[in-house]
């Protein structure tokens, strides 16, 4: 089964990161955020998210990771689950893309749920989510 809903974030907000050696320090900085996500459409619900990123403001060049934690309806079967998703970017672009429902993570009408997916982002701003998935 194949769905799709748009989403805003409703929140997102920076983690300090606690060390106990010093800091590694690369060419680009490395963040660490909680985000909360607001769905409508096919997927509907919300997600509380971890993100993590190297990323160069200015250049608009890096790579993120996502660990999302999802609760709410995919076509009308309402439930929870994990997925992750990362990406990089010159800027311009995604690509090295990668998504994954999390295995076993699934509750309610959404338990046994298995698959893969995408985040994209239209030219006016629209975020979108697409799940390719199956239930058992």
């Amino acid at each position: 089964m194949i769905t799709e809903g748009t989403f805003t974030v409703s929140g997102f907000a920076g983690v300090p990161v606690a060390q106990d050696a010093e800091p590694v320090s690369t060419a680009l900085s490395v963040g660490v955020a909680t985000m909360v996500k607001q769905y409508a459409g096919g997927v509907a619900g919300r997600s509380t998210t971890l993100f993590t990123s190297a990323f160069d403001p200015e250049r608009g060049v890096g790579t993120y990771v996502a660990m999302e934690s999802f609760e709410g309806s995919l076509d009308g079967r309402s439930g929870t689950f994990n997925f992750v998703h990362a990406a990089s970017t010159h800027g311009t672009d995604r690509y090295d893309e990668h998504f994954v429902v999390v295995p076993s993570s699934g509750t309610g009408e959404l338990a046994g749920i298995t698959g893969s997916g995408a985040l994209e982002v239209d030219a006016d701003g629209t975020h979108r989510m697409r799940f390719d998935y199956t239930l058992d």
